[in-house]
């Protein structure tokens, strides 16, 4: 089920299990995930964006593979708060993902999580090359970290 609010995404989780992040490109979808207790968002991996049957299915594996009660996917406005058409296609994404499981899924503004990604692996002195392969994760992980940093407020985590 999707969950437009936080508040109504943290009513519906159990009180322990991990959630995935999920950082959605036009051609990767970066992936963290957190600790059963919800403290610590990880990068975990890329997922190179094929068709959406193939994307579902590798999302879903991971899902299945850590146990995973949900999935917070973060969604790109604009820097006036509106919603363009990368924020309309990670809509359409979540609709499709929702058909396939029963996952809750909830929306987490993503505004400058890859900018905040790109300067922190600058900071750590990482390569270019290093960069552009682990950028999306690592803006994952900021969008995943920002919602559980919520729910732990909210009391939910």
């Amino acid at each position: 089920m999707i969950h437009e609010d936080i508040a109504d995404f943290a009513a519906s989780l159990p009180a322990m299990g991990a959630l995935a992040g999920l950082d959605l490109g036009t051609k990767t979808i970066g992936v963290a995930v957190s600790d059963g207790m919800r403290q610590v968002a990880s990068p975990l991996t890329v997922i190179r964006r094929q068709k959406f049957t193939l994307d579902a299915a590798e999302l879903l594996k991971i899902a299945t593979g850590r146990g995973l009660c949900g999935l917070v996917l973060g969604l790109p406005r604009n820097m006036d708060g509106s919603e363009g058409p990368r924020a309309q296609s990670t809509r359409a994404f979540a609709r499709n993902l929702s058909r396939l499981t029963d996952l809750s899924i909830g929306f987490w503004d993503e505004r400058l999580s890859t900018v905040a990604a790109e300067r922190a692996l600058l900071e750590a002195d990482t390569s270019r090359r290093r960069r552009a392969e682990v950028i999306d994760q690592v803006a994952a992980g900021y969008i995943l970290q920002g919602a559980l940093d919520r729910l732990r407020h909210l009391g939910a985590a």
